[in-house]
């Protein structure tokens, strides 16, 4: 077997394989030797079946499977012995394979395409991360709680519409056939026709041209409940027969409401359940706030780490590899942010490979503790409890052997990022700067 590599430039090879009879005769004659052995054929005593009516029978199938395989084996472990930098999977030469006439000829020609990536060089030394320390303003807390209280509250059903209520009936198109019983959320009414909507009873009508009720025909699609394309095509008057008038009325400030929201017993009046309510929406804006540092470290490494990748290469290999799941124009479309995704973990794997950043087993099975613990609010458990710590490291050995180890892949892949972003914040240079919500929002949308 003869194995050769040629470069076309710097992100684009091919691998040639040349094998002649004596590179694959001898897999092929060990394999016809086994089937001989289980053959059932009529006439033959089982394990008694020449071994020339086997080959005659199987042996060109046989000889393609095997030099299938010794293709795949001689790849792999070419690109892993000269330690080739490749992205995606080799590509056969499908035109010259198919050329093949495997019943006449003893020695082949094999071509795969790879791709490959540039050496590069991660700058951490230029990267500038803003750390914003958030805080939301009393304004922001009260509309939180109102908020809160309108989504716990109960629903009443007054004799008459005022802004801010549904209301519930049969709703016409006066000169066509369209009729439905549906629920119009006041707050879709376009505000030049919402008089028409509000202060009115049950077995009143309201008549309106639909185009000016609502805004597009995304509003006409919710309260018709056709589908956006037939909603585009309705127009004219409408009438709307009231069968009920529905209101949220926002929960009373009482000490159910408080542990209803932030825990049995942990606030007992409005002022410290309001306090209560800043500090937890604090925590988690400056939760984002970490996690952003992270974004703006990985965000500035991507677009200043120099890679040259084999576009036309991973197009051709996305293609093929998700076969038929994806049109060459969808991936196109789609291509520059997963050359981003490729490029952060083309870094993150550098990074992790250069200063030996490694995630083991016991990484993995903390790191699948901390997400469980989460799911139960971030109650810290089984850390002075030697029983309840084993049975909880048996719930996370169990929860990360499911789903054929993909949840293990899923775990490990978070430990090995935040082990990554715990480095990185390590090295580069990172200024605290005091905001509020509204600061912050900009700077992530910036």
């Amino acid at each position: 077997m003869e194995i050769t590599l040629e470069k076309k430039d710097t992100t684009n090879a091919t691998i040639k394989i040349n094998l002649n009879q004596d590179d694959y005769r001898p897999r092929v004659a060990e394999k016809l030797k086994e089937y001989s052995k289980k053959a059932n054929i009529k006439g033959f005593r089982p394990g008694k079946v020449p071994a020339s009516l086997i080959e005659k029978m199987y042996g060109k199938s046989i000889m393609v499977d095997e030099i299938n395989s010794m293709l795949s084996e001689s790849v792999t472990g070419y690109i892993k012995e000269n330690e080739l930098p490749v992205v995606g999977d080799p590509l056969p030469d499908v035109e010259s394979a198919e050329k093949i006439d495997w019943e006449n000829q003893s020695d082949f020609e094999f071509s795969y395409k790879i791709g490959l990536v540039s050496e590069f060089k991660p700058d951490i030394e230029a990267i500038k991360a803003t750390h914003y320390k958030i805080s939301v303003s009393d304004k922001e807390v009260d509309e939180t709680i109102e908020n809160l209280r309108t989504q716990h509250g109960k629903m009443t059903n007054p004799e008459e519409s005022k802004e801010g209520d549904s209301i519930y009936g049969e709703l016409k198109e006066k000169n066509g056939d369209f009729t439905t019983t549906t629920l119009i959320p006041l707050s879709k009414v376009e505000k030049g026709e919402l008089k028409k909507f509000i202060g009115v009873k049950k077995d009143d009508t309201i008549s309106f041209d639909i185009r000016k009720a609502f805004a597009d025909s995304a509003a006409i699609a919710h309260v018709t409940g056709l589908s956006k394309e037939e909603a585009e095509k309705k127009e004219g008057t409408f009438e709307f027969t009231v069968q009920n008038v529905n209101r949220q009325e926002p929960a009373d400030l009482d000490q159910e409401f408080f542990d209803k929201i932030v825990g049995q017993g942990t606030v007992s009046s409005e002022e410290e359940f309001k306090a209560k309510v800043k500090e937890l929406m604090n925590e988690n804006f400056n939760k984002e706030g970490a996690f952003f540092i992270d974004r703006q470290i990985q965000d500035q490494l991507v677009e200043n780490t120099n890679i040259e990748l084999p576009d036309e290469f991973l197009k051709d290999w996305l293609f093929h590899s998700n076969k038929g799941k994806f049109t060459k124009e969808q991936i196109e479309n789609e291509f520059d942010a997963y050359k981003k995704e490729l490029k952060w973990s083309l870094i993150k794997n550098k990074l992790g490979k250069d200063n030996e950043l490694k995630v083991e087993h016991e990484d993995v099975i903390k790191k699948s503790r901390e997400l469980f613990m989460q799911q139960l609010g971030g109650v810290s458990i089984g850390d002075d409890n030697p029983e309840m710590n084993e049975t909880l490291n048996k719930i996370a050995e169990n929860y990360l052997q499911q789903e054929d180890g993909k949840n293990y892949y899923r775990v490990f892949d978070q430990a090995y990022n935040e082990k990554i972003f715990e480095y990185l914040k390590g090295k580069v240079k990172i200024e605290e700067k005091e905001t509020d919500s509204e600061g912050f929002k900009k700077a992530v949308e910036k």
